[in-house]
């Protein structure tokens, strides 16, 4: 019989940061909110500690607040934060689609290919969160053939804040983003077409800056 190891402490940690963050970024914990860590540790069967190390991380990456002794809660949706953020996302995301499109093996640009099928159907379907999951899908395709982890981390870390922002847009009646504006991004990859991909990926994460300032 395989002995039974004790999970590290680590993947504790990590597995309470993704259901709050995740919980967080599609407002079942409300802008606002004040968030304890027994009420949050008790519904993820966990202990308090790694709940506390994942608020911990959370307030560094400006999706919860903290007053010692007093409360942590959950921050507003600025539009100004909103803006830093794609900013940021997107520069990132052309430095890694410069580097990742000669890269690219033709696996590469299928994944592409069904992640932006699946993008489409969810936004005929209304479906955000599968949109966005493709959309996330989609993207990750480049980070992950750049193989730069340093814009790796800075898209992780800033990407849920834009995601807060594009729930509620959509929610509000507002449209998701273009499934044609992706297959253009494809083609590039596919053709090795550098600054034309680069272009493409500057004028997606454009509309989402937009998207923070709609007026």
């Amino acid at each position: 019989m395989q002995t039974l190891r004790p999970v590290p402490r680590t993947l504790l940690r990590d597995r309470a940061y993704a259901e709050i963050r995740d919980a967080i970024v599609a407002g079942e914990i409300e802008p606002g909110a004040v968030v304890r860590d027994a009420d949050l540790a008790e519904r993820l069967g966990l202990s308090r500690a790694p709940v506390r190390e994942a608020f911990s991380r959370l307030v560094d990456e400006g999706l919860l607040e903290s007053k010692p002794q007093s409360y942590t809660r959950v921050t507003p949706l600025v539009a100004a934060d909103v803006r830093d953020a794609a900013a940021v996302v997107g520069a990132m995301h052309e430095l890694v689609t410069r580097v990742a499109v000669p890269r690219l093996r033709p696996a590469d640009v299928a994944e592409m290919r069904a992640a932006n099928e699946r993008f489409a159907a969810a936004v005929r379907a209304g479906d955000v969160d599968e949109a966005l999951r493709a959309d996330d899908d989609l993207h990750d395709v480049l980070v992950r053939a750049a193989g730069n982890r340093a814009a790796a981390a800075t898209v992780a870390r800033y990407t849920p804040l834009i995601r807060r922002l594009e729930r509620q847009r959509f929610g509000e009646g507002g449209s998701c983003r273009s499934a044609g504006l992706h297959e253009r991004l494809i083609e590039a990859c596919a053709g090795g077409d550098v600054d034309g991909a680069v272009s493409v990926t500057e004028r997606i994460w454009r509309t989402l800056t937009d998207l923070a300032d709609p007026d």
